[in-house]
């Protein structure tokens, strides 16, 4: 299945830890995007084990995580304006 994942990590409460946290474990298993979006083809036990491991670290009341899933990116028409943030040492 293909996903974009995207965050929104609170600054309180030790948020930037978190933040970091997640960025890494969300580097795992997809392609980072921009920012805090995240994307790319995940097996449904890959993404079983990324939303597990990513619900260990946020803080349930504060933070935010949201999963777009499509059968396949060809279901996903994608237009970017501006920079596209492709490289994979960003951030």
């Amino acid at each position: 299945m293909y996903i974009i994942l995207v965050y929104d990590i609170s600054k309180e409460n030790n948020g930037q830890r978190r933040w970091n946290r997640v960025f890494k474990i969300c580097k795992q298993y997809l392609n980072h995007v921009q920012n805090s979006v995240f994307e790319g083809e995940i097996q449904k036990s890959d993404l079983f084990k990324l939303e597990k491991k990513i619900e260990k670290e946020i803080d349930q009341n504060i933070d935010s995580v949201i999963i777009f899933k499509s059968r396949n990116e060809k279901w996903l028409e994608k237009d970017i304006l501006g920079l596209e943030i492709d490289d994979p040492h960003f951030l």
